[in-house]
């Protein structure tokens, strides 16, 4: 009998803490409706890339984006649009001309980008060196060898061939994997995290260091390439500082790994290899701030109106394609959320604010300025009087791959609330919820201050193995059908944090100094 006592009171005490959300299952499937039958997601994603070009920070295909941004707030009926200056960002910088090619001992085009913020290079047959060191001492071996050369380190390790598909989705096992971690779990994958960045620091230290030498020497040109280069996918980023004050950057110049060592394999045997280049770069300085785009839905409830309900999603990206799955799948997804909760007429309790941030590849400098200007600062946790009325922020920037669950961000108040605004959406795919941390993007800045901002589980598809930071980052690798149920199920947890009597719970606030 008290088997079944406890049963019942157990059922009860779930149904009790299932009533404590009130979700309107009517707009719910209002929707739903709107979301999967009438999306506007592609269109959207269409002016974000192929419309617009690469949108590298302060750079020409940045600002069409946010002024395309821009325009469809106003037209949808949004208040307070506007480009926001964040601070001082640094140059713009745009690829103009791209062409590499051997000349010699034969000819063969090849596939390379020069990596951002480098300066141009017009160069015929200029003969390749290869550096081999053990290690960086032995730099001092080269010098007076350098000029006039295009030089590469040498690679010793061997190109393995991966077995492994490029998209992939999570299995029920990798989702159940993350559901049952623990708190103190997460602590052990961030020093994880970190120890492979300080590795990767490491290996790229000698490059750096023959950069450096090349320039003094008078080289023509750097070759580099990644781990991840082949198959025609070259993944690039920086190349050097932006700041207005310093000098353009060594050209450094990413190759294929099918390419490098075609190279490096001729030059060690003994064959001379030349190059030829013409790649053309052009630095913008006339304006060097940085831009986040804003949009408001204002509240309309009159105690609640002035607490704020947040989305958002970073709009810059590289250079090499058009960043399609890093980040315009986010951003389109999110105006899509906008324009959903618009074309529904949505009265929300409270303000919903969307921002679409720039500078989050060069370190979330936009949402970074935004917060401490808005909502505090870490590194002294001196909070503004909006602290007190934010209530949660929702981030989209982990490709093109359905939402699978949340991560939770260590707030573990939020676990039964998400549950409950999940339980309309299961039939989606839609239920993990894990107490771990993600990151990497902007929901960290508000995080920094204590703020509740989560970024949510979704499928990898191709992300890391294709697309990201890559020259195959374009509209082809998006898929319609995932963006529509991202942004269904986005717009469904605005709408309820919109309407809900309380703001989301919060985590104890950090100390200062800890997120900065």
């Amino acid at each position: 009998m008290r088997k079944i006592i406890a049963c019942i009171a157990m059922l009860l005490i779930s149904v009790i803490n299932y009533a404590q959300e009130k979700i309107d299952l009517a707009m719910m499937q209002k929707i739903r409706q709107e979301g999967l039958q009438h999306s506007g997601v592609m269109n959207i994603a269409f002016h974000l890339t192929d419309a617009s070009g690469a949108r590298l920070t302060a750079s020409p295909g940045f600002m069409r984006a946010a002024n395309y941004a821009k325009d469809q707030f106003a037209k949808w009926g949004l208040q307070n649009v506007m480009l926001d200056p964040w601070g001082e960002f640094g140059k713009g910088w745009e690829l103009q001309k791209d062409y590499v090619a051997m000349t010699a001992p034969y000819y063969k085009p090849l596939i390379a980008f020069p990596k951002v913020w480098c300066e141009g290079v017009n160069i015929k047959n200029a003969e390749v060196l290869v550096v081999t060191i053990k290690d960086t001492t032995e730099l001092e071996n080269y010098k007076g060898k350098l000029s006039g050369k295009i030089v590469m380190l040498d690679r010793t390790t061997v190109y393995k061939q991966s077995f492994a598909p490029d998209a992939v989705r999570f299995s029920g096992a990798e989702l159940d994997s993350m559901a049952n971690i623990k708190l103190k779990d997460t602590a052990e994958i961030r020093i994880k995290r970190e120890e492979l960045i300080r590795r990767y620091n490491a290996q790229q230290r000698p490059l750096i260091l023959l950069k450096e030498m090349a320039k003094k020497e008078g080289a023509v040109a750097v070759l580099s390439v990644g781990n991840k280069n082949h198959d025609g996918t070259l993944f690039t980023q920086g190349g050097g500082s932006y700041k207005p004050s310093d000098p353009p950057n060594f050209p450094d110049i990413m190759l294929g790994i099918e390419d490098y060592m075609t190279i490096t394999r001729l030059v060690k045997a003994g064959i001379p290899v030349k190059l030829d280049m013409d790649m053309e770069t052009k630095f913008y300085t006339d304006d060097t701030k940085g831009y986040n785009v804003i949009a408001e839905i204002p509240g309309t409830d009159p105690v609640l109106k002035d607490e704020l309900v947040m989305l958002g999603g970073h709009l810059d990206s590289w250079h090499t394609a058009t960043g399609a799955t890093d980040n315009a799948a986010g951003s389109a997804v999110m105006m899509e959320v906008i324009r959903m909760l618009k074309t529904l007429d949505v009265q929300p309790k409270r303000t919903i604010r969307i921002i679409l941030w720039s500078g989050e590849e060069e370190g979330l400098l936009g949402s970074k300025a935004y917060v401490k200007k808005t909502f505090g600062d870490p590194a002294t946790m001196q909070l503004t009087p909006a602290h007190a009325k934010f209530s949660s922020y929702f981030n989209i920037d982990n490709g093109t791959g359905k939402i699978r669950g949340i991560y939770l961000q260590g707030n573990e108040a939020c676990r039964k609330i998400f549950e409950q605004w999940f339980a309309p959406f299961n039939d989606l795919d839609a239920k993990t919820i894990t107490i771990g941390n993600t990151g990497g993007t902007d929901h960290l800045s508000f995080d920094a201050v204590g703020l509740p901002a989560f970024q949510f589980i979704q499928d990898p598809i191709e992300y890391n193995a294709r697309t990201h930071h890559s020259n195959m980052d374009t509209y082809d690798h998006l898929i319609e059908d995932d963006l529509k149920q991202i942004a269904t199920i986005v717009a469904a947890f605005v709408y309820n944090a919109a309407q809900r009597d309380e703001k989301l719970p919060r985590k104890e606030l950090p100390k200062a100094g800890a997120g900065k």
